[in-house]
């Protein structure tokens, strides 16, 4: 049985998972702040628009406005895309009052924000990044998991593809939970670290059902005018990118409270 595959916008990606995502999965793309995330939202994204599926972009930690400048910079016109139907941005940060914005980080207002959406943009195949998902459960992160599921549950039955960014901080790990990973279809995850002064950024593909994916670490850049590329595998041991222990712990810790929390 052939596999539907959608195209993430970055080809050396793609490479790494047989062509693309599966069609209908939830992927977890998580990591630490500046690592990519982002840019690679925007990538999957902005490749929907070339592709014909329907595309929504749902940003909470930085405005629609940024989030078009940051495409534009790697010249990808989202501008357009909304001018003509093929795109459409939700704002869940500045709580504005039109109506691509949402008034509350509230989990069902997510979803059913992203459905109008697609209604808006019209039949089809469809994708969606939620940039970052870990804002709706910041202060009850033993929800991560519930919450996780119910977005994969409903958007699933409306034919989306979904990547859905999970994000942590070194000094904040509880506050943005981990059961996103526990559910999704795939874990795409992007590593950072300092070597000889100079921050170089890393991406691995911990698991996509259903296809035979590299295993191996890449080192990956930003480029201007280009966006992310993939350098090539890196040798590196284990320890080289590990947490620091004291997260690791509160990592442990808060799945313990999750399933503590969660019947």
């Amino acid at each position: 049985m052939e596999i539907r595959r959608l195209r993430t916008g970055v080809e050396g990606i793609d490479r790494l998972i047989q062509g693309g995502i599966p069609e209908g999965f939830f992927v977890a793309v998580t990591g630490e702040p500046g690592c990519g995330k982002t840019i690679f939202s925007i990538h999957f994204i902005y490749q929907g628009v070339i592709d014909g599926d329907k595309s929504i972009y749902v940003t909470t930690e930085e405005s629609r406005e940024s989030i078009i400048r940051q495409a534009s910079q790697f010249s990808m016109d989202f501008e357009k895309a909304i001018d003509e139907g093929k795109l459409i941005v939700i704002d869940a940060l500045m709580g504005r009052e039109d109506k691509w914005s949402l008034q509350s980080l509230d989990i069902e207002a997510l979803v059913g924000k992203i459905i109008e959406a697609k209604k808006e943009l019209g039949y089809g195949r469809a994708r969606v990044a939620i940039d970052s998902i870990s804002a709706f459960w910041l202060d009850k992160p033993a929800m991560a998991r519930r919450y996780s599921y119910y977005v994969k549950k409903v958007l699933s039955k409306w034919n989306f593809t979904t990547i859905a960014v999970s994000q942590y901080a070194i000094s904040t790990s509880e506050a943005f939970g981990w059961g996103i990973e526990h559910i999704a279809d795939g874990i795409i995850r992007f590593r950072r670290a300092v070597r000889s002064g100079e921050l170089k950024r890393f991406i691995i593909i911990e698991k996509m059902r259903q296809t035979n994916h590299d295993r191996y670490l890449h080192e990956i850049d930003v480029v201007d005018g280009r966006g992310l590329t993939i350098i090539g595998p890196v040798q590196r041991r284990k320890e080289d990118l590990s947490l620091p222990s004291e997260v690791v712990r509160k990592i442990l810790e808060a799945k313990k409270k999750a399933e503590e929390e969660i019947p």
